[in-house]
């Protein structure tokens, strides 16, 4: 798997995580979907992705998203 499906796999993830928990706890928790949004938004413009920078660091290999 790419890093760029590593990437949107993990932030699909975080932000259905991040609903259920607000569902379930607070509503609070809706501040990680809007902090992983934001994330994706500045990424998308300055191609800065903190994730990507660590599976890189990691060894996986990168690769476009919809290949």
């Amino acid at each position: 798997m790419s890093i760029d499906r590593i990437v949107l796999a993990f932030a699909g993830t975080v932000v259905i995580l991040s609903a259920i928990l607000a569902w379930v706890f607070s509503p609070w928790w809706l501040l990680l979907t809007l902090f992983v949004g934001f994330n994706l938004l500045q990424s998308a413009f300055t191609g800065f992705c903190p994730l990507a920078m660590i599976l890189k660091a990691m060894g996986v290999k990168p690769g476009e998203a919809f290949s």
